[in-house]
C-alpha cells in the first residue's frame, strides 16, 4: 500500500509551506542530481513532464536519445530538516523514463527494482540494513577538506574524548524527522570516525536512505564546521569505512526464512550465502568502486580479507558473517562494500547474488570461526587493486546479466580510464622510497 496520494503531496506542500521540491536521481556512479522545482510546478511534477538532458549526467550518454523524463515515486516525499523552515524545500526520488515512456535501462534505481521484483515473484520480501562509517576531518584556513583532527578518541569513547557527538546527534535528529529508525551511532574505532546505525529497510528505500545519509551527515557536519567523508581509507595506519549490508529474507507473512529450527541457520540463508560468495569478485568494483577502496580491504585492520564466511561474529576477516538479535533473527551481513559505491547497483547484485544461490540450491563452503580457521586449504582473497577488480567484473557474466549491457559498459569503460590514470601516477611513496638511491 502506498503511503501518500498524488492529493497527500499537494496538500502536505501547501499546509508546510515548501516552496522547492527536489527531484532527485543519481548517476551511474551514486552521485546525488537534481531538478529543482518551486512549488508551482508541483502538478507537472506529479504528470511526470519534467524533462532533463541526459548527455550532461555521467553515464546517462543516449546521442540518439537524450531527453529523459523524471518519474517521482510519492512515497519518497520528504521535507529537509536541516533547510530553512520558511519556504522549505522537499524532496521525491525519481525514477528516470525515456523519451517513450518506457524505465531507462541506464537508471540505477531501475535496476534494483527488477532485481526487487524476482525477489517478490520468489515469495521473498528482502529488507536490508546498510550501516555506513564516515571520518569528521578539519578545514584548513582557505576553507579545503583535510584529513586533520584534534580528537584521539577511539571505540565508543564520548565526550570530552569524543568531538563529533553533538554533530551526531544533530544528524540523528534530523534524520528521525525523515523517518529513519535510528538504532544507536557511536565513536568508530579510530580518531574522528563515527557510525549511525539506522533500521532496515525494504531494498530500494534502503538504497534511498544511503543517498539521504549521505547528504544529511555532509550538510550537517559543514554547519558544525568540519568535513564528512566517506573515502573508504584516507588516512594510512588506521581503521577505514566500510558500509556493511545486513540482508534479511521475510516471506508473506512477515517471517525470517533465514532462520532454521532450533536457533539453526536455514538452507535459504545457505543458499543465498553461497551466491554472494560464488559471485563477490565480479562484484567488487560496483561494491568498492574507487582506487582507494582497496586500501581498506587489507589485514589487520577489521576489513574483510578473505572470500569465506563466519555463522558468528568473532571472524572479523570473513566477507559475510551471520548476526542476530536475541530473538534469534538471523541476517547475512556482507562486510566488503563502503559508502562510495552507488548503493542501488551495490544492493541489486549482492540480493541477485544471494537469488542466484537461491534457484541454484548452491552450497556455501565450510564456515570458519578465524583467519584459515577451520579450512583444509588457502582461502580466496577479495581483489587486491582496482585492476584485479576491473579483471574480475569482466569474468563473471552474471554480473552483466543484472546491470544490462548499457551500465555495465559504462562502468568498465570509466573504471579501466580510472586505473590507468592511477598506474601512469608518480606517487610521492614512490618519490621517497627511490629517488635517492636510484
Amino acid at each position: 500500500m502506498s503511503k501518500y496520494t498524488r492529493e497527500d503531496i499537494i496538500r502536505i506542500v501547501d499546509e508546510e509551506d515548501v516552496a522547492f521540491i527536489r527531484l532527485q536521481f543519481c548517476d551511474l556512479f551514486g552521485v546525488p542530481k537534481n531538478i529543482a522545482i518551486p512549488s508551482s510546478g508541483l502538478e507537472k511534477a506529479l504528470d511526470n513532464k519534467y524533462a532533463f538532458d541526459g548527455i550532461s549526467v555521467e553515464g546517462f550518454v543516449r546521442n540518439e536519445e537524450s531527453d529523459m523524463y523524471l518519474y517521482p515515486d510519492l512515497d519518497s516525499f520528504d521535507i529537509y530538516p536541516w533547510r530553512p523552515q520558511a519556504g522549505k524545500v522537499a524532496r521525491m526520488f525519481c525514477n528516470v523514463y525515456a523519451a517513450d515512456n518506457k524505465p531507462f535501462s541506464g537508471d540505477p534505481r531501475h535496476v534494483l527494482k527488477q532485481v526487487v521484483e524476482k525477489a517478490n515473484g520468489m515469495g521473498l520480501n528482502i529488507k536490508v540494513n546498510p550501516l555506513p562509517e564516515f571520518f569528521l576531518f578539519d578545514y584548513d584556513d582557505n576553507g579545503q577538506p583535510t584529513t586533520g583532527t584534534k580528537e584521539r578518541a577511539g571505540y565508543f569513547d564520548v565526550a570530552p574524548l569524543d568531538q563529533g557527538e553533538n554533530v551526531r546527534r544533530e544528524i540523528i535528529l534530523n534524520l528521525e524527522e525523515m523517518g529513519f529508525n535510528i538504532s544507536s551511532s557511536h565513536h568508530e574505532i579510530a580518531p574522528a570516525q563515527h557510525e549511525i546505525q539506522f533500521g532496515g529497510e525494504e531494498a530500494v528505500r534502503a538504497a534511498d536512505m544511503v543517498m539521504t545519509f549521505r547528504m544529511a551527515v555532509k550538510t550537517i557536519a559543514k554547519k558544525h564546521g568540519l568535513y564528512a567523508t566517506f573515502m573508504p581509507k584516507p588516512v594510512e595506519g588506521i581503521s577505514g569505512s566500510g558500509m556493511h549490508m545486513s540482508f534479511i529474507a521475510e516471506d508473506k507473512d512477515g517471517k525470517n526464512i533465514f532462520a532454521g529450527e532450533s536457533g539453526a541457520l536455514s538452507e535459504t540463508a545457505k543458499q543465498f550465502v553461497a551466491g554472494i560468495l560464488y559471485h563477490v569478485k565480479g562484484m567488487t568494483l560496483i561494491t568498492n568502486p574507487i582506487v582507494n577502496s582497496y586500501k581498506r580491504l587489507v589485514p589487520g585492520y577489521d576489513a574483510p580479507v578473505d572470500i569465506s564466511w563466519s555463522s558468528n561474529s568473532a571472524n572479523r576477516s570473513a566477507l559475510i558473517r551471520i548476526s542476530s538479535d536475541l530473538d534469534l533473527n538471523p541476517q547475512v551481513e556482507v562486510r566488503n562494500p563502503d559508502a562510495t559505491c552507488n548503493p542501488y547497483l551495490a544492493i541489486a547484485l549482492l540480493l541477485a547474488a544471494g537469488l542466484d544461490g537461491i534457484e541454484k540450491k548452491m552450497t556455501p563452503p565450510e564456515a570458519v570461526s578465524t583467519r584459515n580457521g577451520g579450512a583444509e586449504k588457502e582461502l580466496d582473497v577479495l581483489p587486491l587493486t582496482l585492476g584485479e577488480a576491473i579483471y574480475a567484473y569482466q569474468s563473471d557474466s552474471f554480473v552483466k546479466g543484472v546491470l544490462g549491457d548499457e551500465i555495465y559498459n559504462k562502468v568498465l569503460t570509466a573504471k579501466k580510464a580510472e586505473w590507468k590514470e592511477f598506474r601512469t601516477c608518480v606517487t610521492k611513496w614512490e618519490i621517497d622510497k627511490y629517488l635517492n638511491n636510484f
